[in-house]
């Protein structure tokens, strides 16, 4: 059941408020939290009944795990609760290892040692990347003395709340238990409002916007797929249109996760902020799936010691904790190959923020171009590490960057060279070549590329727009120095109860399931 399906807008999503709200009205909240548990477990189950069983049980291993090392705060019984920690974490990280990395260790064993292993037919369940992530997380922060659950009901809400169990955001239970205690906030209409608002914009954003590019991203890295020669404004197209495809769809599907669960009076983390503005890799980082950077940070990157232990320590810790994170995205050597490069891109960005250069300019006349150039630096390294995070296989992506590099020349569809007239004669003669056909896609290719990449770059987000009503837990708040600016013209759109918006809104709301006709998964339900 996708966001992006009429079964859950006008079926699932409805009867579940309706029911969950005619309880809270009588001040039944256990019965209330108990639908919404049983709503998700429904919806979880939709995907394969047959999974259902998995998460349940790791609901309860781990519930009970945490009520151990919470009853175990005792100075001589530390030894146990460390071992009931990592016990936890262990048995967590064997059934995501065997569910997703098993079938792709098997395979990376044949091709180095050519031993003939049986590689395991295992469909991956869904979410179980997040869930997991999310219950370690409660077992070390309970072992931290910083959450505590003594309710099998609330926590079952925890882990498996439908806003967010698929594909996040990741969060906390010191976040999630205090809302779902909090009555007072379950009367209020603005959230049915502000949480239906942030929805259909993510849906705009996800069925108009994402899926509308997705097309020329995909004939782009299907053609280099095959070995077919992607010339080098056609190889940048198809980068740039997978660039805004997975910013677009994520994005949006944080926001009607963000939408669907204000609808309940629940408030989840921010999970983006605008991250092609960022004005370098570290910048982004804060700004791009912004719960799963603080996941990785707080219980990877620290755990490994952090910046602590001297430059050196560090840079190996930043580059040992992408790795990880991109084996997380996937098992596959592209996304390791991913991990490593932003893992590089971010020792590089530290290293350079050592000399202090940024300081040093200030608010000199090179202010301007410095900043300029950071941020063009910022997104060409962001660009070239989602080749590697799309493409199928290690020679695809090698072919996309050939391409991207010129190495594969530069050609343009016979119908825009012959409508240049005399400037493309020249241009022909400068080396730029002609093929046949494929004029029209190109152009709408690049059309909706200058159009994504304005409203992504330059537009206003959703946590902006909506900043009146605080829409989203800040998870972070980037600072906007480190930033490219909202321009002063786009600066004022925010949301208010008007007539003005809610035609806007209707308008995005029409379009949004107009589009569902061809409807598709989020990208990151596949990790």
């Amino acid at each position: 059941m996708l966001f992006n399906s009429y079964v859950f807008i006008f079926g699932f999503l409805p009867i579940t408020y309706l029911l969950y709200r005619g309880l809270t009205a009588r001040g039944l909240d256990s019965g209330a939290i108990g639908v919404l548990v049983g709503a998700s477990l429904f919806y979880y189950a939709w995907w394969n009944p047959a999974y259902l069983g998995l998460i349940l049980a790791s609901m309860v291993v781990n519930f009970d795990l945490g009520r151990r090392i919470s009853n175990s705060r005792i100075a001589h019984r530390a030894k146990l609760r460390r071992l009931l920690l990592a016990s936890g974490i262990t048995a967590n990280l064997l059934a995501l290892a065997y569910f997703k990395y098993a079938g792709f260790l098997a395979r990376s064993v044949n091709n180095v040692l050519d031993v003939g292993l049986a590689v395991p037919d295992i469909v991956l369940p869904l979410a179980i990347s997040f869930f997991t992530f999310q219950q370690i997380a409660y077992l070390v922060d309970v072992y931290r003395n910083e959450a505590h659950e003594y309710s099998a009901l609330h926590y079952a809400l925890f882990v498996t709340f439908f806003p967010q169990l698929i594909a996040g955001p990741i969060v906390h239970h010191k976040e999630m238990l205090p809302q779902f205690t909090d009555s007072t906030r379950r009367d209020k209409l603005d959230d049915f409002a502000v949480g239906s608002t942030i929805f259909f914009i993510g849906l705009f954003k996800k069925a108009v916007l994402a899926d509308g590019i997705a097309p020329y991203a995909s004939a782009t890295f299907d053609a280099a797929a095959a070995g077919q020669p992607v010339s080098l404004l056609l190889a940048w197209g198809g980068a740039l249109s997978y660039t805004f495809q997975l910013y677009f769809d994520f994005s949006g599907y944080s926001d009607m996760a963000i939408g669907s669960a204000r609808i309940f009076g629940i408030k989840l983390p921010l999970n983006f902020h605008s991250p092609y503005k960022a004005l370098s890799i570290t910048e982004f980082w804060r700004r791009w799936h912004m719960t799963l950077s603080r996941f990785l940070r707080d219980y990877l990157y620290i755990a490994l010691g952090g910046n602590r232990r001297g430059p050196i320590r560090r840079y190996a810790n930043l580059l040992i904790t992408m790795v990880l994170g991109g084996l997380w995205h996937g098992a596959g050597w592209t996304f390791i190959v991913w991990g490593a490069l932003h893992g590089a891109y971010l020792v590089i960005n530290h290293a350079w923020a050592t000399l202090g250069v940024a300081r040093r300019i200030g608010s000199t006349p090179l202010a301007r171009v410095y900043r300029a150039a950071a941020w063009g630096m910022t997104f060409v390294a962001v660009v070239i590490g989602w080749v590697f995070f799309r493409a199928p296989d290690f020679d695809s992506a090698i072919h996309m960057l050939t391409g991207m590099l010129g190495h594969q020349g530069v050609a343009l569809p016979n119908a825009i060279l012959a409508r240049l007239g005399a400037f493309g004669g020249h241009l022909h003669a400068l080396g730029i070549e002609a093929y046949i056909g494929g004029g029209r896609d190109f152009v709408m290719m690049w059309i909706w590329c200058i159009a994504l990449g304005f409203i992504a770059v330059f537009w206003p987000n959703t946590q902006q727009i909506l900043s009146r009503f605080a829409p989203a837990l800040s998870v972070h708040e980037p600072s906007e120095r480190h930033a490219l600016a909202t321009p002063s013209c786009l600066n004022g759109i925010r949301f208010a109860f008007s007539l003005g918006w809610a035609v806007a809104l209707a308008l995005a709301a029409t379009l949004g399931i107009l589009a569902l006709g061809q409807v598709s998964e989020f990208l990151y339900y596949q990790f």
